[in-house]
């Protein structure tokens, strides 16, 4: 279960989740304190430690929208904040498979700063409200880099498994 420290509406850019005069800055160990720099209230929260890890925002359509940088996502991920949105922008959603950032695309949802809610195989539920909502679930092989915490976890993880190497060589 999570709770909900904040609530967007659609079309969040990446400027809005890492604002692009922070470009330069492209460490995952940096990119966190500049997590939506232009929300002093939130990202003073982030920054102080009062937003606990696996706490969750929820977002219209399209979050992520707009540039490419990856950085938005990698700030996020340093919060281990989950993002619960209608839906994700294409490489939005690519950069955060990549980097294990825990998503959830649930068309319908709807929530308020301060519910808890739980996240479930098949729905969010709000357990505030009381309701659910379906999600859209990740292919398989999607879910499965997520859950190993990005790409290059997951395939360390592949390559170093005894049942990937060939037992003939």
């Amino acid at each position: 279960m999570g709770r909900i420290v904040l609530t967007l509406a659609d079309d969040i850019s990446t400027d809005v989740i890492y604002p692009g005069r922070y470009m330069a800055t492209v460490l995952p160990s940096e990119t966190p304190r500049f997590a939506f720099a232009d929300n002093a209230e939130f990202n003073a929260a982030l920054g102080a430690g009062r937003v606990p890890p696996g706490s969750v925002i929820v977002a219209g359509k399209n979050f992520g929208c707009g540039s490419s940088r990856e950085q938005a996502v990698s700030a996020l991920k340093g919060h281990e904040l989950t993002i619960v949105a209608h839906s994700f922008a294409r490489i939005f959603l690519q950069n955060a498979i990549n980097l294990g950032l825990r998503l959830v695309s649930a068309p319908g949802v709807e929530a308020a700063a301060g519910d808890e809610i739980s996240l479930r195989a098949d729905a969010v539920v709000n357990e505030t409200s009381g309701r659910s909502f379906p999600i859209v679930k990740l292919p398989q092989a999607r879910q499965a880099i997520i859950d190993a915490g990005g790409l290059i976890p997951y395939t360390r993880k592949r390559l170093l498994s005894p049942s990937t190497h060939d037992s003939h060589s």
